[in-house]
């Protein structure tokens, strides 16, 4: 594979600080959100008209599930509007567009995986905000764009349930979890190089990409603890007794129809993964 420029944005997140990383062999322009705001549409022309990339891949995103439900229209700004603005800026200088999107674009009540061409439905705002993206990325770049879906991301560079639960579990000898949700739990050390190979590749459409398997947070937890020597009692809970201000998805399983979509490792693999890459911070 030849060298591409890849413009990443979010490039100080959670995710797009692996993809920064995961792109060594191409020529990567990192901007965090500090450096482009993405709801700028003049700004986000004049990023990608000056950086003449290859291809964009946008990891910018409002990731506050709960303060969605109170900031929708800001939430949508980014989500939706920047998301477009970067689509639309993309096609204009030539450039591929790989844009992240997630299963809150789901209703979350099916009982076998959500294929690419399942229908959306999202029940909150973050999903709606997000589903507002990937209509917003297919109009602006119709013949250029991949939208990846993903699902219950963790990573060694932010906050994440993974880390919150070994902060509880060290803290506490006992808690509670939510044994009501099932989803697909993915890192982003193994996500990461899946986009920059989406953009490689120059793939089309939507593809579902996410861990392989499936679990409830209440099974993580436990499996995070067990990995990383601690033994709190863990109690089985619901989702209606924690009373978050977003609704959530109760199934979150993305599976494919494509032949051409990258597979993850297992989930448990991402975990044993992102325990070693915590430590290595740490040292």
């Amino acid at each position: 594979m030849l060298p591409m420029r890849l413009l990443v944005t979010g490039a100080a997140g959670m995710l797009g600080t692996d993809v920064v990383a995961a792109g060594g062999g191409h020529d990567v322009v990192a901007f965090a959100r500090a450096d482009l705001d993405i709801t700028d549409a003049d700004a986000v022309r004049a990023a990608v008209r000056d950086t003449r990339p290859d291809a964009v891949i946008n990891c910018a995103a409002w990731t506050n599930v709960d303060g969605a439900e109170t900031a929708e229209a800001e939430a949508t700004r980014v989500n939706g509007d920047g998301a477009g603005h970067l689509a639309a800026a993309a096609a204009e200088a030539g450039a591929h567009i790989v844009h992240v999107s997630t299963d809150y674009v789901f209703s979350g009540d099916a009982t076998s995986p959500y294929r690419e061409d399942a229908p959306t439905g999202p029940i909150g705002a973050y999903g709606r905000s997000k589903l507002a993206g990937e209509i917003a990325v297919a109009d602006a770049a119709p013949s250029d764009h991949a939208i990846v879906r993903t699902a219950w991301v963790f990573g060694p560079h932010g906050k994440n349930f993974v880390d919150t639960m070994l902060r509880l579990g060290a803290e506490r000898d006992e808690l509670k979890v939510v044994d009501d949700q099932l989803g697909c739990p993915t890192y982003t050390g193994h996500l990461a190089p899946a986009l920059i190979a989406v953009a490689e590749a120059r793939l089309h459409g939507v593809l579902h990409v996410a861990g392989g398997g499936s679990c409830t947070w209440w099974e993580l937890a436990c499996a995070a603890f067990e990995r990383a020597g601690l033994s709190p009692t863990v109690h089985r809970g619901t989702t209606a007794e924690f009373g978050a201000p977003a609704p959530r998805p109760a199934y979150s399983v993305l599976g494919t129809t494509r032949s051409d979509a990258p597979v993850l490792p297992a989930w448990q693999d991402g975990l044993a993964a992102h325990l070693i890459a915590k430590e290595v911070l740490a040292s």
